[in-house]
């Protein structure tokens, strides 16, 4: 079943690819075939997890922790996106549909091989996957600005994907002779972490770090996102800042765990709290003067990594609340970004001064974009609070004050810039004309996964929280 997982949709995605442009079939078949396809997704990660069976090809997958978890967001923020996206896919003009839906399809292929990889090359390989699967996606519109984003986005994350893969030899270097028959996985060199190199594993951490933090969007080498995020078409934004992100970082968690096992944890905490903190302080530096909307929800995603990146850093309580933020952040940023596509429909324009009045022109949008404005900005009792206050805590226990009230501050700075545009495209008034009527299959999506954030913040069921604390414990974080 792990490896099915992997390949339904990239079959679908094939299927979509060919067949359709060879045989002109009608574009609802392929609408259809994306929606089903992410069912049948969900379905097997829901069985996956319960399950947990072991892969055919052991040596390169398997099922852990924190890989169970992404993969589950993954599948639940896909069926949802994949709903909004026929409704997007009737309202817009897309040159090409079957390319659009295929890249869709092939790119929830490469995110399930991430989450599943446990072989260090393989992460690479799945990583650097996402990077070729996505990019169709950002070029959709075919405009010269969308081409300057997806070069951009292609060639600034290829040459962070060579540093990761220069890091993964380097972690391999730190074996040596003693660990000749190692199998080059994360779990077997977390077993044998106290035996590597720590000079060959600090210099492969730091170049892994820097490399998938590149996909991540960390600061400084985040300078991608914002374009890419901005010219892709609002399902592909959500995918790119919900789930992609994840990954990468999920690759830079599988890695700090051997840290963390070599007794390293001091040395990978500090650097994951620079980049971090860089991060937070990118975004509330641009996020004030952001004149479009979809390039603010980018910078956000940015911030956001950098709380992660910061609580990882932190450990303890500070790796719970990283969880927490992670999870929460894909839930509300989908929604976020799925809003920002109806008022692109409806307004035309992606400019702030260009919009207004979302409270009377589209209520139902108005709802779900103001309540993910709420929650991404860390208000009760949505989960971002929850996590944010974890990190916060567990910083000042360990005693990083400078570096946790330079924290606190800049998410202040931000909330400030946040807030005051999303006030304007809320409530200042405007004369523009709304294009598109508010469809149940746009708006419903936003709701659910709002609504499932909210309920996470009360109520997580207990194989749920299992499966967050084991994937929490194994880099030496928890509750206490």
């Amino acid at each position: 079943m792990v490896e099915i997982i992997i390949l339904t949709p990239f079959i679908a995605g094939l299927i979509v690819f060919f067949v359709f442009s060879a045989f002109s079939l009608p574009k609802s078949i392929g609408r259809f075939l994306l929606v089903l396809t992410g069912a049948v997704h969900l379905t097997l990660s829901f069985m996956l997890w319960r399950n947990h069976p072991q892969a055919i090809f052991d040596q390169y997958f398997a099922v852990t922790p924190e890989g169970m978890l992404s993969l589950l967001v993954i599948s639940l923020l896909f069926f949802l996106i994949s709903v909004y996206t026929v409704g997007f896919l009737k309202e817009s003009q897309i040159p090409s549909e079957s390319l659009f839906t295929g890249s869709m399809l092939v790119f929830l292929s490469t995110m399930t091989m991430v989450t599943l990889s446990n072989h260090i090359m393989v992460m690479w390989i799945a990583i650097e996957a996402t990077t070729l699967a996505s990019a169709p996606l950002i070029y959709t519109h075919r405009s010269a600005a969308s081409l300057e984003a997806t070069w951009k986005y292609v060639l600034i994350c290829s040459v962070g994907i060579a540093m990761a893969l220069l890091g993964s030899v380097l972690v391999v270097f730190s074996m040596g002779q003693a660990n000749a028959g190692t199998p080059i996985s994360f779990s077997a060199l977390t077993g044998v972490a106290k035996t590597l190199d720590p000079l060959w594993l600090k210099a492969g951490f730091v170049f892994i770090l820097v490399g998938y933090g590149t996909k991540m969007g960390l600061a400084p080498m985040h300078t991608w996102l914002p374009d890419a995020h901005s010219e892709a078409p609002s399902p592909a934004s959500a995918l790119l800042s919900g789930v992609l992100l994840n990954c990468a970082y999920l690759g830079i968690f599988k890695t700090n765990k051997i840290m963390v096992a070599a007794g390293l944890q001091d040395f990978s905490g500090g650097i994951l709290m620079v980049f971090g903190l860089l991060s937070i302080l990118a975004a509330a530096t641009f996020i004030l003067k952001q004149n479009e909307y979809k390039r603010m929800l980018a910078y956000s995603s940015i911030e956001n990594m950098g709380i992660i990146a910061f609580g990882t850093g932190v450990g303890g309580l500070g790796v719970y609340g990283a969880v927490i933020c992670m999870i929460h952040h894909s839930l509300i940023k989908s929604s976020l970004f799925l809003s920002s596509g109806n008022i692109l429909l409806g307004y035309g324009d992606r400019l702030i001064k260009n919009t207004g009045n979302l409270v009377k022109g589209m209520p139902r949008t108005f709802v779900a974009f103001f309540a993910g404005f709420a929650g991404i900005a860390g208000f009760p009792p949505f989960g971002l609070f929850i996590g944010e206050l974890c990190i916060i805590l567990a910083a000042f226990r360990a005693g990083f004050h400078v570096a946790v009230t330079v924290f606190i501050l800049s998410l202040c700075v931000i909330f400030a810039g946040f807030g005051n545009q999303v006030m304007k495209i809320c409530f200042e008034d405007c004369n523009t004309a709304i294009k598109i009527k508010e469809k149940a299959c746009m708006v419903w999506p936003q709701y659910l996964l709002l609504l499932t954030s909210l309920i996470l913040c009360f109520y997580i069921p207990d194989s749920l929280n299992q499966t967050i604390s084991d994937a929490v414990t194994a880099i030496g974080g928890g509750l206490r």
